[in-house]
């Protein structure tokens, strides 16, 4: 985290949050002064330098806010008087905007599992198994000669061999062998199985269907609008369209046509997309639009100046000052 802090009739102050950065320079791009300087994106992409992605030089920053304004991941800040610009009226605000439906989501987990930043949270409650099958098992003891059979074959981990440290004094391979009926679900696996015939399984789950409540999954799903890039992951994988996404920039990126793409031995832009938008594909660098919100950390990382991006919108509104406009057009395609 870095600052630049100036008092006089107004007390102004801007804030970089590393943590949020992507490295994307679209700050030092459009900075009027050049007080930013995008570091060395691709060694702190991956780990190996420890330090912001960018520096910013306080003798040449004016403190006007346009960097914060035009940063989509909010990874800069500027306030004034201790009131930041983003709840100001006369400043401009993202309407980049990512959510998820909770009356819709099944929680099937799809969208937590996808999301690159970790940004959604998904807790569901599940019913017992008990509860949906029912049935009566019994182990004959005696005749078990604890091979260990059903407890390997069991498809619900329901079966545990209490295994004893056999000895001279204690030659017994197992104590017993006992069913988690919490878990079991009457298949018959270890009946069909079992050498010696010691256990007996009845299945009673169709002849009481009928009494059977209906399964019910619950939940909760959360995303976490501070880590969420609006990269859409969560509206792609969604099964039920519960989740929306609108990206903050509209446009096409693609790779050069003259351009060698060496994929597997750089993959530079693959390390620093914040979207996971980038896979290696036949050695090849390839970029899915869907999942793409044209940042520019890629284009800006690799080392051959191989990818193009064209941004033809950014939703970004209330631009009241013809100077910023004019400067936040740099941003868009000509």
């Amino acid at each position: 985290m870095s600052f630049v802090v100036r008092e006089g009739k107004e007390n102004r102050s801007l804030t970089h949050k590393n943590e949020k950065c992507v490295g994307c320079g679209i700050c030092s791009d459009i900075c009027p002064t050049t007080a930013i300087k995008l570091g060395p994106i691709l060694p702190i992409a991956r780990g190996l330098l420890k330090t912001d992605f960018i520096t910013i030089d306080e003798n040449n920053c004016c403190l006007c806010g346009l960097c914060a304004s035009s940063c989509p991941f909010d990874a800069l800040e500027l306030d004034i008087d201790g009131t930041n610009t983003k709840d100001m009226i006369n400043y401009p605000r993202w309407t980049h905007d990512a959510s998820i439906d909770s009356e819709t989501c099944i929680y099937c987990g799809r969208c937590s599992t996808a999301c690159p930043q970790d940004a959604i949270f998904l807790h569901r409650s599940l019913p017992e198994v008990k509860e949906l099958v029912r049935g009566e098992t019994e182990v004959d003891q005696e005749k078990c000669i604890h091979c260990g059979v059903c407890e390997e074959m069991c498809p619900a981990d329901a079966i545990n061999m209490d295994r004893n440290d056999i000895n001279s004094s204690n030659p017994s391979i197992a104590t017993s062998v006992d069913i988690d009926e919490s878990k079991c679900i009457f298949c018959s696996i270890c009946k069909r199985v079992c050498p010696v015939n010691a256990i007996k399984i009845v299945c009673t789950t169709c002849m009481e269907r009928d009494e059977i409540v209906n399964p019910e999954i619950e939940g909760d799903i959360i995303l976490d609008e501070d880590t969420c890039v609006k990269c859409g992951w969560c509206q792609e994988v969604c099964p039920v369209d519960a989740a929306e996404v609108t990206k903050p920039f509209e446009g096409e990126i693609f790779l050069r046509d003259d351009f060698t793409c060496k994929g597997e031995s750089c993959h530079a832009c693959a390390d620093v997309c914040p979207c996971n938008a980038i896979s290696i594909v036949e050695g090849k660098s390839t970029i899915n639009p869907s999942f793409c919100i044209l940042c520019g950390a890629c284009a800006k990382a690799c080392p051959q100046q191989g990818i193009t991006l064209k941004r033809k919108n950014m939703n970004l509104e209330n631009v009241k000052s013809k100077a910023w406009t004019s400067r936040l057009a740099d941003l868009l395609e000509d």
